[in-house]
């Protein structure tokens, strides 16, 4: 099987590029916005790409005819969404098109990953039914691609999930890595205690796509961590599995923080498709931390900084 990789730089385009490394029956193509791979070990060939370049896109589709495009190239930034309105709508909408445009050409099928950002956060935790009704401007750019996809006739799978953490090279913090290296600095943080929703190791998530190119399947899948939990609550879970002092950790509501985007405050999925339909069981949150702090003592990760 042939697979191109958009954002094979960020945090799951490496996640998934490892896991595809490790089997045999692909033939896969990593592009990124970087002009170099940032993982020098993976075998894969790789190509500079912006995605919101259309004859680009559709130029490296025709040349390398995938089967599977893996979307994993956004603007996540979600309050610079807010403040660089026209770039995110380019990122997060316009490189989507990009993408079936040349997938009409090749057959190829898009796996797009999306967010509960998309939902207002007011009756959390939701399924893949749920009818959409987002309250900031990445929600909104993200709800767009999906709806693009939906109405483009191309064979598309569009994967749901958030509060994604976990470990990869030179890539922007998440908010468990934010967290780590301020408190081992003996730094407070503040972290709000009225955001609910479900923290995911991006492991989880790389195996899903795995488990969606594998099987075939299409349509929507919402993937996330087992537990539904505050962020404050993860911050201290956190703290505790990183023997780290959790008393650093203060608690502030979101109006506190004056972020220029608002946030889905009850939010979190149900997961119950993709675990019964494919066999995936998605970590709960100490169990998720576990994984990331063998990771991190395997990598050194705490001793680079």
């Amino acid at each position: 099987m042939r697979v191109i990789i958009t954002g094979s730089n960020g945090l799951l385009g490496q996640k998934v590029a490892s896991l595809l490394a490790q089997e045999t029956d692909y033939e896969v193509l990593l592009t990124s916005i970087e002009r170099e791979n940032f993982q020098k070990e993976i075998r894969f060939d790789y190509y500079q790409l912006d995605v919101t370049e259309r004859s680009d896109v559709k130029g490296i589709i025709k040349s390398f005819c995938p089967d599977v495009i893996i979307n994993c190239a956004a603007f996540t930034n979600v309050d610079e969404c807010e403040n660089q309105r026209e770039f995110a709508w380019r990122l997060n909408v316009d490189a989507v098109k990009n993408l079936i445009i040349g997938s009409r050409i090749t057959g190829s099928k898009i796996v797009h990953m999306s967010t509960d950002y998309i939902f207002d956060g007011k009756n959390g935790p939701y399924s893949e039914s749920e009818v959409p009704n987002p309250i900031s401007y990445y929600g909104r750019t993200k709800l767009a691609a999906e709806n693009a996809l939906q109405e483009s006739g191309v064979t598309f799978c569009i994967i749901r999930t958030m509060i994604l953490y976990g470990l990869g090279k030179l890539i922007r913090p998440n908010f468990v890595l934010w967290m780590i290296k301020n408190l081992q600095k003996n730094l407070p943080v503040k972290v709000v205690t009225d955001q609910i929703g479900n923290p995911t190791l991006v492991d989880d998530v790389a195996y899903g796509i795995l488990k969606i190119i594998r099987g075939k399947r299409t349509g929507i899948y919402n993937m996330a961590g087992s537990d539904l939990i505050s962020r404050f609550d993860f911050a201290k879970k956190a703290a505790e599995v990183f023997e780290l002092n959790a008393s650093l950790i203060k608690p502030v509501t979101t109006p506190d923080l004056a972020q220029p985007a608002p946030r889905p405050l009850k939010s979190g999925f149900i997961c119950f498709k993709a675990e019964s339909e494919m066999g995936i069981k998605f970590l709960g949150a100490e169990e998720g931390l576990h994984v990331l702090k063998r990771q991190i003592e395997l990598d050194g990760f705490l001793n680079k900084f």
